[in-house]
């Protein structure tokens, strides 16, 4: 029973990837390797049952609140919590929190406004991932030359725009409904009503119109993520200027569409709506397209995502304002010189698209009550998760983690922030390495990475005095790429010679985003080169591209 009990065996200090807010080591020492699992939506969603387990975990559960408990008043919190754990927002953040909090035997409530799932669910990587896959299937079929060296014929390709769009809108409600059941089944509270802090350990809950219901708790987790950040000037109307949001309800597909934006967002929705027979114009802010990809990523991107398509951008230029099209006239957008803020452009197009990024959901959590004050909307956060407040005190048994805390924002990283501050809640010092969390971008092909660009490696090396190597292998010397006449692609290694250490993979090719995971458990696991050069992959498969770039690296042998 002891073993049921504790929460899991170890521990880590390793560095976070952002240091923005300020930060409070509890503990010294050396860093130990991170058991921890990097998940976004897991296997609980997909409708395994976990009804032979729970009956186990309820008893735990009385077991473990009764420690809680007893140690509330040593903690100077209110005696006689409703719950061990209380978590606001219940996105793939809170999903993973609560998850792993019932599997450590917590006593463990969700407060939800909206709908479960979150933005990742419901308005971001699940629908998107289904629209990005009808686009790919389209590319294939559009792609004359490439059918024809398979020895495939096929005549006129076309798609049902309902119907793709019905395919994006069953997934996301049936992920939905499986994260809900999954939640119900491990004995997870679902609270129904808009969530915010009342006070120390002490939170209320509930609908507009209707009173209130307060619930304690020893430990709250904030994960109320984020929304799409529209900048001044520009009015959404929904229909032909609209965001993320609007975009993947796929209601039209205009002749031509204007992407303000060509970061993650921006570049995928440019891949579904070419496939589906749109023209693309990119307006970036920046001197450069995807400012924040590794240099020869974005050169490369550019040749194979960019070029050959329906696309054309204007770069150095920041939109001053955007009408949407109304009483027959088209959407209007006025450009302006990013630097010298001088008038250049006007564009008229059929619709707008606005990717400039996500900014938190923090308005209404009642943070004043604790005297936090967020930074941009962000919560700021110790590396343990844990909220600091105005006078850079770290505020007892509060926690933010997802994009509500802007460390690092993706649905991944908040699972991933969640299990770590689930461990602290279990008295394990555990410190999530934001360095070994990879990113994607589902384009065709795919682009991926983990660490370090290039560019922030040089400038990291040479602040730290220490040199650091490049090597890359081409899709174009891997025959499983071959075999699928997809040989266009490039996985770049950045790493310290002297030690064997990984700073940075980025890949884009077929199938890079499944590819990454090698590099980024690597990294999490600090797992060196020299280790790595005898790992055995099977052949012919993709992952011999990682393979063939480990073995390329020059590194010491001491």
């Amino acid at each position: 029973m002891q073993a049921l009990m504790s929460c899991s065996s170890s521990s880590s200090s390793f560095i976070s990837f952002r240091s923005d807010f300020p930060s409070r080591s509890r503990r010294s020492g050396v860093p130990r390797p991170l058991d921890l699992r990097f998940c976004g939506l897991r296997r609980e969603i997909h409708g395994f049952s976990a009804s032979p387990r729970s009956r186990k975990l309820h008893f735990v559960q009385n077991r473990v609140d009764t420690s809680v408990r007893a140690s509330a008043s040593q903690n100077g919190g209110v005696t006689g919590f409703d719950y061990d754990l209380i978590i606001i927002g219940a996105g793939v953040g809170g999903h993973g929190a609560a998850i792993h909090a019932v599997e450590q035997g917590l006593k463990t409530a969700i407060i939800e406004g909206d709908v479960v799932g979150g933005t990742c669910v419901n308005r971001g990587c699940v629908p998107s991932k289904a629209l990005l896959a009808v686009s790919g299937r389209m590319r294939e079929f559009q792609s004359e030359n490439h059918l024809k060296s398979l020895g495939l014929k096929v005549s006129s390709p076309g798609y049902d725009r309902q119907a793709v769009a019905n395919h994006a809108n069953n997934l996301a409600s049936a992920i939905r409904g499986n994260l809900t059941n999954s939640l119900k089944a491990l004995g997870v509270d679902i609270l129904t009503g808009v969530g915010s802090v009342v006070g120390p350990q002490t939170v209320k809950y509930g609908k507009v119109g209707l009173p209130d219901t307060t619930v304690t708790a020893k430990d709250i987790i904030i994960a109320t993520g984020s929304v799409p950040f529209v900048p001044n000037g520009i009015e959404i109307d929904g229909k032909t200027v609209f965001t993320s949001d609007h975009a993947l309800k796929l209601e039209w597909v205009p002749d031509w569409i204007a992407i303000v934006g060509s970061g993650y967002i921006g570049l995928e929705f440019s891949d579904v709506y070419t496939a589906l027979g749109s023209e693309v114009t990119f307006i970036e802010a920046l001197d450069q397209l995807m400012p924040a990809f590794d240099p020869d990523i974005r050169k490369l991107a550019q040749r194979v995502l960019i070029n050959p398509r329906k696309i054309d951008f204007h770069t150095g230029m920041f939109v001053k304002k955007i009408t949407p099209a109304k009483d027959g006239k088209p959407v209007i957008i006025e450009l302006i010189d990013a630097k010298t803020k001088e008038p250049k452009d006007t564009l008229e197009v059929d619709a707008a698209l606005i990717a400039t990024g996500r900014a938190p959901f923090t308005k209404g959590l009642g943070l004043e009550n604790i005297n936090v004050v967020t930074q941009r909307g962000f919560v700021p956060v110790d590396e343990h998760m844990q909220v600091i407040d105005q006078d850079g005190n770290l505020v007892p048994n509060l926690y933010c983690i997802g994009d509500a805390n802007g460390k690092m924002m993706l649905a991944h990283a908040a699972s991933a922030q969640g299990i770590s501050v689930v461990e602290q809640i279990c008295g394990k010092d555990n410190v999530l390495n934001h360095m070994s969390i990879p990113a994607a971008c589902f384009t065709h092909p795919e682009i991926s990475m983990v660490g370090l660009t290039e560019t922030s490696a040089r400038e990291k090396a040479e602040k730290e005095g220490f040199e650091i190597s490049v090597t890359k292998t081409s899709f174009k010397a891997n025959t499983k790429a071959l075999a699928e006449n997809e040989g266009e692609g490039l996985a770049k290694l950045i790493y310290r010679p002297d030690t064997g250490e990984i700073l940075g993979v980025h890949i884009l090719g077929l199938h890079a985003a499944d590819l990454i995971h090698e590099a980024s458990n690597a990294i999490a696991m600090g797992t060196r080169i020299q280790e790595l050069k005898f790992a055995v992959h099977a052949h012919p498969t993709l992952s011999e591209v990682l393979d063939e770039l480990f073995k390329a690296a020059k590194v010491s042998s001491g």
